[in-house]
């Protein structure tokens, strides 16, 4: 099942220019008009079967052909639940070589997401990857080229601007992007997420300072699941929440903010665009672990509209949308009288692809897909980074870098440890 170093060398070195010559697609597409794939099912392989993995073993239209993890314990936990043919791996790079995988789901820790992401494209997978999109802005931008350049079907696994109540809000984004781009609320709007108005937000983060080495494990490859991340020596908590640590993610913001902020990003029609500047009130961070609690983080676009994260519940007053000429409140209450009168004088938003299996089969871009996950990944990445330098920040939404600060600037691009590179 394994090959060997030699193979995987060989791997690195050729995969980008064997592979761009030519765009594979998936099996069932070989077969012509009207072929049927055996169950009309595509194959699937999990990278990371741990705990988020483990809600994502199926899905309608799929099925599991191959899993790959860096702990065994994971791996034989996963094996019991599938098919005994189903292939096990250690390594991802032997797993997207397989021809008989379609579609790869990545659910590993997000310091991996980018490059997992991008060594499949090229081998001609398609992608579901796991929220956030990727660590930084810059793997953000070069996997879009990625995909895109490799023909791949990506989807990024939050769906609120699709489907699906928005958490203690009280409805769908349908009807609010709606609203929005009736303008019966005016032009610029301000959007706050956080308590009052319906998000029961935990801002505080897990990470733990000072962490005391102890030995690895027998069953987990901890150099593989440090990866492109610097090495740090091994401890429980460093692994077991990964989250709470900058070099893995970016605490309780990394782990929710794309699922608030990407339905935000649609229906304020900013999926082709980022906010012009980024401003904190926070405690200062650690190094390496996310620690203390932000009160407040507010984006600002060139046109004057804001997107408020108000981790403190600094604003009471419970208005989820504020426009100068209407409010939107949880539950779709309004004080524009009428509104659901006056809304259907206005066209319906345009439908969106959201099933999966039917994006790839038909070639579709999904609804949620590599530009604009990337586009709400990076306001969270933006806050990560002046969480991190511990100041506001001006971005330049076009270079997608930030104004005259070379420190925040240089973590758009953090170093990775070789050969683990996008």
């Amino acid at each position: 099942m394994k090959k060997n170093n030699s193979a995987r060398r060989k791997f690195l070195k050729n995969t980008v220019g064997a592979i761009a010559a030519f765009t594979i697609v998936p099996r069932h597409v070989l077969g012509g008009q009207g072929f049927i794939a055996p169950s009309d099912q595509l194959t699937k392989g999990i990278v990371g079967v741990g705990q988020m993995g483990q809600g994502h073993i199926s899905y309608a239209g799929t099925r599991v052909v191959a899993i790959c993890d860096v702990d065994r314990v994971h791996l034989t936990r996963t094996l019991a639940k599938l098919d005994k043919g189903t292939k096990t791996f250690d390594d991802y790079r032997e797993l997207i070589q397989l021809p008989e995988v379609d579609i790869v789901h990545i659910a590993t820790p997000p310091h991996w997401h980018g490059i997992i992401a991008a060594d499949a494209a090229r081998m001609g997978k398609d992608i579901w990857c796991e929220k956030p999109m990727t660590a930084t802005i810059g793997e953000g931008r070069r996997l879009v080229e990625i995909i895109q350049q490799h023909g791949r079907i990506f989807r990024l696994n939050t769906w609120f601007r699709f489907e699906g109540g928005f958490y203690g809000l009280q409805s769908e984004i349908r009807p609010i992007k709606k609203l929005v781009q009736s303008g019966l609320l005016g032009w610029p709007l301000k959007v706050t997420i956080g308590r009052h108005t319906g998000f029961n937000w935990t801002f505080s983060s897990q990470g733990r300072t000072n962490l005391p080495e102890m030995p690895v494990p027998a069953e987990l490859n901890y150099d593989r699941w440090l990866g492109p991340a610097p090495y740090k020596p091994y401890n429980p908590h460093r692994v077991k929440s990964f989250r709470g640590y900058w070099d893995y993610d970016g605490g309780n913001l990394g782990d929710m903010g794309q699922h608030y902020l990407d339905p935000v990003q649609y229906f304020l029609g900013k999926d082709h665009s980022s906010p012009v500047s980024v401003e904190i009130d926070a405690p200062p961070q650690h190094p390496d672990a996310v620690i203390g609690s932000w009160k407040r983080i507010t984006y600002t676009y060139d046109d004057g509209c804001k997107i408020v994260l108000d981790g403190g519940a600094i604003e009471t007053d419970g208005v989820y949308i504020s426009g100068p000429l209407g409010k939107l409140y949880k539950g779709f209450r309004s004080d524009i009288p009428d509104l659901q009168k006056k809304l259907s004088a206005f066209p319906d938003p345009i439908p969106q692809v959201v099933d999966f299996v039917d994006a790839v089969k038909n070639r579709k871009k999904f609804a949620l897909n590599e530009e604009n996950g990337h586009r709400s990944c990076t306001l969270v990445n933006m806050a990560k980074i002046a969480l991190r330098t511990g100041r506001s920040l001006q971005f330049d939404p076009v270079n997608q870098a930030f104004v005259n600060d070379d420190e925040a600037n240089a973590l758009i691009n953090e170093p990775t440890r070789a050969p683990w590179i996008i």
